[in-house]
């Protein structure tokens, strides 16, 4: 048996955290290191805890989720921080994902689902909401030839990041483009090496920031 993910919450929400802390405890998959009402000592709770993964809401009292997520990678840069929040402000989701989350999951998602999108982002996947993508692409990728050619992405290559961009799996991926996993794995590691980076996030990332998708 897999060793469980250990999962800390921060989330003001008292009804919500204790729902979630519950969802974790009889999941056996995850253990909870902890369940904080907010990341105003994260730091003191990392240290002590020491999760694997965060799962952070944006709007807290005191310090904000966002800068909760950067004071996490700084203290502990492995840590995998996945933002649940009700925010589909373009700014906040582009905010947090600059930022270094790995995911961005909005609130209204059941509870099969986001135990199913935190297994993948543990993975070594990502996870960002069709919707959340559709708004991020909405604002920040209009396609521009010249960089295209600056990164030397085939027509394939990049079929396979704009699909990755609107929040697509890998098998979602591959089934839409009727190749095996293993070809659309082959793809990714290429983006990878043309990009310069080194996960879905960060290509993600770069993809909207240089406006490639």
């Amino acid at each position: 048996m897999n060793t469980p993910i250990c999962i800390s919450i921060f989330e003001d929400n008292d009804s919500l955290r204790k729902s979630l802390s519950h969802l974790f405890t009889y999941e056996q998959e995850f253990v909870l290191c902890g369940s904080f009402s907010n990341c105003n000592t994260i730091e003191e709770h990392l240290a002590e805890y020491m999760p694997e993964m965060i799962l952070m809401d944006i709007d807290m009292q005191g310090t904000s989720g966002i800068e909760g997520l950067k004071k996490a990678l700084i203290f502990t840069p492995e840590i995998i921080v996945v933002m649940f929040t009700v925010f589909e402000d373009e700014d906040k989701i582009f905010d947090a994902l600059c930022a270094g989350a790995r995911g961005y999951i909005l609130k209204k998602i059941s509870n099969e689902k986001l135990l199913e999108a935190l297994k993948d982002i543990y993975n070594g996947g990502s996870y960002i909401t069709p919707l959340v993508a559709r708004k991020v692409l909405h604002k920040f990728s209009k396609p521009q030839q010249e960089v295209k050619k600056e990164y030397n992405l085939s027509t394939r290559e990049n079929e396979v990041l704009k699909l990755l961009s609107e929040g697509y799996s890998y098998k979602m991926i591959a089934a839409k483009c009727q190749v095996t996993l293993d070809t659309i794995r082959h793809h990714i590691k290429n983006i990878y090496q043309k990009l310069q980076v080194n996960s879905n996030v960060e290509a993600v990332k770069k993809a909207l920031q240089k406006k490639i998708v």
